[in-house]
């Protein structure tokens, strides 16, 4: 697959992804949904693009939609778009609706 090989060389990578938020509205207590499922973001990305947990920048369009509906009610899943940089810096952005 080309993708893997260019995520092996270091070159650019760019994928889409949902991300499944559900458990993040049962495992932490109530006063701490949001802030799991931004940590959920940050692990799940960092699974699938193989990067380091300090190299993960989420853009403020992505944490507002989050916090949009306070910090208990947060949505069930996103759709994100994923960029792994030659440097290794990761940015993840909200994928507008289609």
């Amino acid at each position: 697959m080309p993708s893997e090989r260019a995520a092996r060389k270091g070159e650019e990578v760019e994928r889409e992804y949902v991300i499944p938020l559900r458990r993040s509205q049962f495992a932490p207590s109530r006063r701490r949904r949001a802030g799991h499922a931004l940590d959920t973001i940050r692990r799940f990305v960092m699974r699938h693009l193989h990067g380091e947990a300090k190299d993960v920048w989420i853009d403020p369009r992505l944490n507002e939609l989050i916090w949009a509906r306070g910090i208990q009610h947060i949505p069930r899943r996103v759709r994100v778009k994923a960029i792994r940089f030659e440097d290794g810096l990761i940015e993840v952005d909200l994928l507008e609706a289609t």
